[in-house]
């Protein structure tokens, strides 16, 4: 579809006017105006200044609405105090989007955000869009507009600017007129009250002028859709990001220039990896990545090989890459063997490799071309110093070369000034990343690598809910709404195992005792040896407490441990409620690692699993990594190898390793469980004890709220969008055929690609709209990786009589570019047409994209398509000719109203 983004009148506008606009020197309304003049603006430009007729030569009006003629964007660079007043007269006018340049609303204290909200009240009111306040204002080179209050502007380029710092901003444009970097786009956002990084994420992915996205952020405001766009955007566009507010007093900071809460380092942190984006530390990083993808530099692991002429600098891009945890690739006996009949006696065959002081263009090329098919490298830093018998420029110019013939990712660092300034330059010509430093192409490897590594990441989507989970979430809701209805919060453990049984998680039978007399019966149910727990609401580590007893193998035991548990509680902590104690089997599981699963909730990002050592080892491996649910296998793993306490699962002394495979799929359950009860606000299983035969929950606790469940979308507490599975259904065709109608899923991208290539020649024009035989891979991937909060995508499928699963029919919707409506597709196969197959999976699409609030449904369809015509008009679509495209018609079905 044709379709404008609706923020395009804000970045695009045709029109503009400066209120505030200044003839005195220095002042923003000043600065802003003429900028606007002297960048060569094709548009129209306006001053609004009450105080005089003319503005720096132009005429100048006394409010906005005496203009008279359309304004696609006013700029307000006035006080704080007059935009609301201001604001108005935008509303009464038609204007649409507004920059407010001033600080002082939410940022500023109480007052300030009153104003604030009064400001965005009348905004709403008439349907205006808010770009700040406190922010630089805009710049589109493309254009010729530069809205903001920097003296430095931007050259065009292919690089989007998008940033809450003005300050930044100024900074950034400042680096790069030096570096000679252009820009498609230079948006300053300030305190996002009302147009946000979602938003504006979203207008440039739709933005033909924008390859590669630089972002700067201090806080945001809606996680979700945050979320939702930067996952959308990076699969289209490299997303490199920079975030204040690492440590305690940067967050203050940002938060008093934000206004904004400030979200924890670490949870932030562990959302950015699930989006496909990468982050950097600081500018230098934020541009060099920028270039490097724009260049070859695309590594295809994190393996490296370094290539030097001098040993003290391969050393020292070895110290940095062990900082950084970056492998140096161990070289195969084949490698070293090509390395010793080329390089001299006295040189290094190893990792580094040291090619000698006096190395000459042949040998560095011999070197990196016997690299380059060793299969334990990923990519080569090739490093040079300036040396008696050194040749910079054919040095170079052999890398070069060398590089069109090998699949190695190559960069280099031709260290030194004036003698190496013209070979760094060919380099960077050639599209070879060179730097100064070591240091600074280690990082950068470090920075790209992970790029790669997240864009893996968010290509997964995890799988359905198996059968066993759609009983758990059945069986754990009724549970949890039991003991809400009871107004409970703190569960016991016997409760908490209750709940996770229900979503299989293996969990160690517990029974609860009231009275050292009841706990003699209960023991001898379970059967000895048992274990005992004070079970208080009261008291998360009970060890500390005092309330554990271990390997307790008799009645007498148990009745004396009983009384033990409860008075040495009792005694350290008089004020805490005691329930009685829990007794389950004592496990004995000699080759066993305690480790820790947790779960809690982020005001901004919703739920978040960690993971880590538990039990005593929890004081030596002091560390928690966090993940973002929905998890799959693959990314439980990674949760998993994130965390130094990895470490010890593997095999170490008369220690067989762990079932992998079993600690992932406790992950993988707790996610499904955390995905379906949105009332639970903590959960702790420490320890979780996993050995080689499996894995096992010894203690654990779960605490729900009621509050947390009150969301009316299924999935409202989440920041990314689980897969659908309530929209799995069965469908008894006319035929008798059984069909399974689901949301698509990765593992179906075989099932997609077959499907398409099985149409008629007749059947892919109508669905594509011109002649292709095959979807190319790239098409595949964003055609089964989902984001479902944006779009849907349902397949049809059956099983033939091999047992094998067949896909039949698609339908698919996406988010348009008014952020209003969404745009269908659906193609069935030709020999299941007419059975109703296409009528049931538009059904779906329409009900869903209502839930989700859609305006309408939107198709284009050839007009010659005559069968699909009839079943619109059959489900209640109206049929236009479309506006721009001959031969095409448009079908719409409003979903409200």
């Amino acid at each position: 579809m044709l379709m404008q983004h609706y923020l395009t009148s804000l970045f695009e506008p045709k029109s503009v006017v400066v209120i505030g606009a200044s003839d005195r020197e220095k002042s923003v309304g000043n600065i802003i105006f003429k900028n606007i003049l002297h960048s060569r603006y094709r548009g129209q430009v306006y001053a609004v200044n009450p105080q005089h007729e003319t503005i720096q030569g132009q005429p100048a009006y006394k409010s906005v609405e005496r203009i008279g003629g359309r304004i696609d964007l006013a700029i307000i660079a006035t006080r704080p105090q007059t935009v609301p007043r201001i604001m108005e007269q935008c509303g009464r006018c038609g204007v649409r989007n507004t920059i407010v340049i001033a600080s002082g609303f939410s940022e500023a204290g109480s007052s300030g955000a009153a104003l604030e909200r009064k400001v965005v009240e009348i905004a709403r009111t008439y349907n205006v869009r808010i770009l700040g306040p406190n922010c630089l204002g805009v710049i589109r080179p493309d254009i010729g507009l530069n809205a903001t209050f920097t003296r430095v502007s931007a050259e065009p380029g292919d690089l989007a600017l998008v940033a809450q710092s003005g300050a930044m901003c100024s900074a950034v444009l400042d680096w790069a007129e030096t570096s000679r970097i252009g820009f498609s786009s230079v948006i300053s956002l300030g305190v996002t009250v009302d147009v946000d990084f979602g938003e504006i994420l979203d207008y440039l992915i739709y933005d033909d002028k924008t390859r590669y996205i630089l972002m700067y952020v201090e806080g945001i405001r809606n996680a979700r859709r945050f979320m939702s766009a930067l996952r959308s955007a990076a699969r289209i566009k490299p997303i490199i990001l920079l975030k204040a507010g690492r440590h305690e007093l940067g967050a203050q900071a940002a938060v008093a220039h934000s206004g904004m809460a400030a979200v924890p380092d670490t949870v932030f942190d562990a959302a950015l990896r699930r989006t496909g984006a990468v982050r950097v530390q600081n500018i230098g990083q934020l541009f060099y990545a920028a270039k490097a993808l724009s260049s070859k530099f695309h590594p295809r692991g994190d393996r490296l090989a370094i290539v030097t002429n001098g040993g003290g600098p391969g050393a020292v891009a070895a110290d940095r890459a062990g900082d950084l945890g970056i492998p140096l690739a161990s070289l195969s006996p084949e490698t070293c063997n090509k390395l010793k009949q080329i390089l001299p006696a006295d040189c290094s065959y190893l990792n580094p490799i040291d090619i000698g002081g006096d190395a000459t263009p042949e040998r560095y090329r011999e070197t990196i071309l016997a690299v380059a098919v060793d299969e334990n490298v990923d990519s080569t830093l090739v490093m040079l110093s300036p040396q008696a018998m050194t040749e910079p420029m054919e040095v170079a110019q052999a890398i070069i070369d060398v590089a069109e013939e090998v699949s190695l990712t190559i960069s280099c660092c031709w260290m030194g000034g004036r003698q190496v300034a013209k070979a760094r330059r060919l380099l960077e010509e050639a599209g070879i990343p060179v730097f100064r430093t070591p240091e600074t192409v280690i990082e950068l490897f470090h920075t790209i690598s992970k790029y790669f590594r997240n864009q893996k990441l968010l290509l997964q989507t995890p799988g359905p809910t198996r059968q066993s989970g759609l009983t758990g979430e059945r069986g754990g809701r009724m549970l949890i709404e039991t003991l809400l209805g009871e107004r409970r919060k703190v569960l016991s453990e016997m409760e908490s195992k209750a709940i996770l049984r229900t979503f299989n998680v293996p969990v160690a039978q517990t029974m609860m005792a009231r009275s050292a007399s009841e706990a003699l019966f209960v023991a001898e149910q379970i059967g000895f040896p048992v274990a005992m727990k004070i079970d208080s609401p009261d008291l998360t580590r009970k060890s500390e407490a005092g309330g554990v007893r271990l390997n307790i193998a008799n009645t007498q035991a148990v009745w004396n441990a009983y009384h033990d548990i409860v008075n040495t509680v009792q005694l350290r902590y008089p004020e805490a409620a005691v329930n009685g104690v829990s007794i389950e089997p004592y496990l004995s599981r000699p080759h066993g690692r305690e480790l820790m699963i947790g779960v809690f909730r982020d005001p901004l990002f919703g739920p978040l699993i960690c993971f880590g050592a538990g039990g005593f080892d929890a004081e030596i491996f002091n560390e928690r990594s966090l993940a973002i649910p929905p998890l799959n296998r693959f990314l439980a793993r990674d949760l998993i190898e994130s965390n130094c306490a990895s470490r010890m699962l593997g095999k170490f002394h008369n220690h067989p390793a762990v079932k992998h495979d079993a600690l992932e799929e406790v992950l993988v359950c707790i996610s499904e469980l955390v995905c379906d009860l949105p009332w639970i606000k903590e959960l702790d299983l420490n320890p979780l004890i996993v050995d080689e035969n499996g894995a096992i929950v010894v203690d654990a606790r779960i605490v729900i709220d009621h509050a947390l469940g009150t969301g009316s979308e299924r999935y409202a507490h989440m920041a990314i969008h689980p897969y659908p599975v309530h929209l799995i259904q069965k469908w008894q065709m006319p035929n008798g055929s059984t069909v399974t109608i689901r949301p698509v899923r990765p593992e179906d991208a075989d099932l997609e690609r077959e499907f398409v290539r099985n149409l008629s020649e007749e059947s892919r024009y109508f669905r594509f709209m011109e002649s292709i035989i095959d979807l190319p891979l790239p098409v595949v991937v964003r055609f089964t990786q989902i984001d479902y909060d944006r779009e849907l995508a349902m397949i049809a499928t059956t099983i033939d009589d091999t047992g094998r699963e067949t896909q039949i029919g698609s339908a698919r919707y996406v988010l348009t570019p008014d952020g209003e409506s969404v745009e269908f597709a659906v193609a069935i196969d030709d020999k299941w047409q007419q059975f109703g197959l296409g009528r049931r999976l538009i059904a779906v699409l329409i009900d869903y994209a209502r839930t989700k609030g859609y305006r309408a449904l939107v198709g284009d369809l050839l007009g010659t398509n005559h069968k699909m015509l009839r079943m619109m008009r059959r489900l209640g679509f109206t049929i236009h000719p479309h506006p721009e495209l001959p031969g095409v018609k448009r079908a719409i079905k409003p979903l409200h109203g």
